[in-house]
């Protein structure tokens, strides 16, 4: 007979309430293990975290910030009473305005509405569709995260806004051609004056502008005008090719015959002092011995004038009648 203790229904008619079964402490025993394995599991996953090498990691603990950790593999509480934000503050970023690049990972970096981004009004009053890029680094990041509320969409509106203030105070012709890198420079200045002021916690590197078009409707008539102007500048630049071939030319000619007058001059001067001198050497030994240097003189007038002449004719004083010398100068020993 089955013990009524144990089982309590033993024994009753059929069709009567089931027996009690025991629970399997086995199942119980091995569930247990598996919830404990996956708590450790789950305890040592959220116990580290690991850095990138151009970020830091923000560490905050329920909420508030308790520090900054640089690259590399870091250990927090669990469970995520410690929650960290990696922060890229070696990476340079950048925003665009006026036009969207497809698969961009940042998302402050574009927006929808690249088209009214794009529309500015110009000192002159004549509408322009400027499109730019702002590339900039988080350096506070700190600040980046906790002293403003969305860090990159304010940095667009204030981007914005001083690209606007900087396009307003020229003139369309200056902002399309001539102006380009004057509105680069400026606005890099004020955007950085600003983020210092307003405390953003980014740097900007550098302000771009990208394309810078005159509104469709008169777009066709401004490349008109920019083709003229273009045209004009060319046929400049081929006066100034023009001027540059001739003009060194001629100086160079004007140059070489100043000088050949300088070197004719001073050959002639030389000359004149060169005859005054053997004139006044002459002078001075005729003085001495007139007779004899006339007669000197004579001869070396007629050795130097003879030869020069074809025919030749000797008159001899005690002479009868004049003897023409036919082709003296080819008689043998005579010389001319």
């Amino acid at each position: 007979m089955a013990n009524p203790t144990i089982f309590p229904n033993a024994g009753t008619p059929k069709g009567g309430p089931p027996p009690i079964k025991l629970p399997n402490l086995g199942s119980f025993f091995r569930g247990v293990g598996i919830l404990a394995l996956a708590g450790f599991a789950l305890l040592v996953y959220t116990s580290y975290y690991t850095v990138p090498s151009d970020s830091v990691g923000i560490v905050q603990r329920f909420g508030k910030y308790i520090k900054e950790e640089s690259s590399g593999l870091h250990f927090k509480l669990p469970f995520g009473a410690d929650v960290v934000t990696i922060v890229p503050v070696k990476r340079q970023l950048k925003q665009e305005f006026g036009f969207a690049t497809a698969g961009a990972t940042n998302p402050a970096q574009s927006r929808s509405d690249t088209q009214n981004q794009s529309q500015m009004v110009t000192g002159d009053l004549n509408a322009a569709l400027v499109e730019w890029v702002v590339q900039y680094r988080i350096s506070e990041p700190k600040n980046y995260l906790f002293d403003v509320r969305d860090p990159g969409e304010t940095l667009r509106d204030l981007s914005e806004s001083v690209m606007r203030e900087v396009v307003g105070d020229r003139t369309v012709d200056e902002v399309i051609t001539i102006g380009r890198q004057e509105i680069e420079d400026e606005a890099l200045a004020k955007m950085q004056m600003l983020t210092a002021k307003y405390g953003i916690g980014v740097s900007i590197d550098q302000v771009q502008l990208k394309n810078i078009n005159p509104p469709k409707p008169v777009q066709e008539s401004f490349n008109e005008v920019n083709q003229a102007q273009q045209e004009k500048e060319r046929l400049i630049n081929e006066a100034r090719r023009d001027y540059n071939k001739v003009i060194p030319l001629a100086e160079g000619e004007k140059d070489q015959r100043i000088r050949a007058a300088d070197g004719y001059r001073l050959k002639r001067i030389n000359e004149a002092e060169g005859d005054a001198a053997r004139f006044n050497s002459i002078l001075t030994e005729y003085l001495k011995a007139p007779d004899v240097t006339r007669r000197r003189i004579y001869i070396e007038t007629l050795q130097e004038v003879l030869p020069q002449v074809d025919s030749k004719i000797v008159v001899d004083e005690s002479a009868q009648q004049i003897l023409p010398l036919m082709h003296l100068q080819n008689s043998p020993g005579v010389k001319p």
